[in-house]
């Protein structure tokens, strides 16, 4: 049938945490556009970005051997830049 380590192979050309951190902005990005775009925000937002949240940490517990200082940095340094992003978006519909 099929060999036992099949599915513990792992490709190791792009790291988890570049697809990790590629992952929260597309789901940022559609969530905002879908639930957050309005002039208040709507609840479907925030349970959007809590599961991302259950997602990220299960993903980086997963994966904890992976994610060096390096990493971990550019991990923070991207979910700081999502939340500049978000209070940016806020502020330029609040405006219009």
């Amino acid at each position: 049938m099929l060999p036992d380590d099949l599915y513990k192979r792992r490709h190791y050309g792009t790291p988890q945490s570049t697809l990790l951190i590629m992952a929260n902005y597309v789901v940022f990005a559609v969530d905002i556009s879908l639930f957050g775009s309005s002039a208040t925000i709507n609840s479907f937002f925030w349970i959007v970005l809590g599961v991302l949240a259950i997602y990220n940490f299960a993903n980086i517990r997963k994966d904890r051997e992976q994610y060096n200082r390096f990493r971990i940095i550019a991990y923070t340094i991207s979910l700081a830049l999502m939340a500049f992003l978000f209070i940016l978006l806020r502020l330029n519909i609040q405006n219009h």
